[in-house]
């Protein structure tokens, strides 16, 4: 019975790895209330497995298709072993880069048959579709393996992005015209220009601000070739383009064998400058990983100045720990009671071929809201859009 639950939870983790390569976004909490929902049906039925399936993990009409398919090669394969050599995450990826390609190849050839291959405009629609196709591989290529110009490239490209986290209501009021509250003082006020006749009401309603964003990132040896773009990646959240006075508060920390605060110096104008002060104050770079300690000390001395305003925490780090698991287990579990979402941003997990097995990860999963790679720059994208929408 152990052996076939095994089986079962294995297959469910691949199936889950499948619908996220097609852009559907499936957390560890839906698989989880999956493996709930198989207790109760026949497994041997293929029809009832599969309403529970979409019952759980499909909220959007328009990944049904994609969900059908996925699921169709996923009942076939009835083996983990046959699971395995499939390697379903590349296959979908490699026919998803092959059909991408193909379709500018033929905006290419189509755009040079409408006249003249000299005229400017043809060579300007070919100029543009180049550099389109340039950025987009760009977009997707990990950022273990840019290299110099590509590097300055997304690190520019970082820089323009929007980071602007939901608005929560608060407790404090503000003048409205549509509020649900009577503003008693600036309705009498008002009364005063019409004989004390109070003519026109003055509503008062809840203001919203931004939620405050804490970002935790690993910069011990095995995170090294993320670690130091992830830095520009944490500067350019604190660093938000809007002008908009609620932009969210953030703050950032990095750990290692401990924990380091950087918000004081990542708050520099100048991003080399704010950089080259994060790496001095860090004093534990490309060391070991102690998660559960550094997060022990984040939940004793900085949880509760931060967290009380329905901040968001993101962890960045690839899960592989040296510390004591069960710490990690109990301060997770911690953290995720005191904010309001917990993120956790793994770089390994852009790969095809990438399970969550590491004893880290195995610790942390079941107190994480969103599990999601952070391997380069559409992945940010994605965490931009989730932040957006919490």
């Amino acid at each position: 019975m152990a052996a076939t639950r095994g089986h079962l939870l294995r297959n469910i983790v691949l199936f889950g790895r499948l619908l996220r390569v097609g852009s559907l976004d499936v957390t560890p909490t839906q698989l989880r209330d999956w493996v709930a929902a198989l207790e109760l049906v026949d497994l041997a039925r293929k029809r009832d497995v599969k309403a529970a399936a979409r019952a759980v993990l499909v909220s959007r009409r328009r990944d049904l298709p994609w969900f059908d398919k996925a699921f169709e090669l996923f009942w076939q394969a009835r083996d983990p072993r046959e699971l395995e050599q499939l390697e379903l995450g590349l296959l979908v990826q490699r026919h998803t880069e092959r059909t991408k390609r193909a379709a500018l190849q033929k905006l290419a050839l189509r755009d040079g048959d409408d006249g003249d291959g000299d005229h400017p405009d043809d060579r300007d629609r070919t100029a543009r579709t180049r550099l389109y196709s340039a950025r987009e591989a760009l977009r997707k290529k990990d950022f273990a393996e840019l290299e110099g110009d590509e590097l300055d490239e997304i690190k520019r490209l970082m820089a323009t992005m929007r980071w602007e986290l939901e608005t929560r209501r608060t407790r404090r009021l503000r003048p409205s015209r549509g509020g649900h509250r009577l503003d008693l003082r600036r309705t009498l006020r008002r009364s005063l220009a019409h004989g004390g006749e109070m003519i026109h009401l003055v509503g008062r309603d809840r203001k919203h601000r931004r939620r405050p964003l804490v970002l935790i990132c690993d910069i011990s040896g095995s995170m090294e070739p993320y670690s130091r773009l992830l830095l520009h990646f944490i500067y350019a959240v604190s660093h938000p383009r809007s002008a908009d006075p609620g932009v969210s508060k953030v703050e950032s920390f990095a750990f290692g064998t401990r924990l380091t605060r950087l918000t004081h110096e990542l708050a520099e104008r100048d991003v080399d400058r704010a950089l080259q002060a994060a790496a001095h104050r860090i004093e534990d770079w490309g060391g070991g990983t102690r998660t559960g300690e550094a997060l022990r000390e984040f939940n004793y001395i900085w949880s509760r100045r931060l967290l009380g305003q329905g901040a968001a925490v993101l962890i960045i780090s690839d899960g592989w720990d040296r510390g004591d698991i069960g710490l990690l287990g109990h301060e997770m579990e911690r953290l995720h009671r005191s904010c309001h979402r917990l993120i956790w941003l793994n770089p390994l997990l852009g790969s095809p071929d990438y399970q969550p097995l590491t004893r880290g990860i195995v610790a942390a999963l079941p107190h994480v809201d969103d599990f999601l790679p952070v391997h380069n720059l559409a992945s940010l994208e994605q965490l931009g859009d989730l932040l957006a929408a919490m």
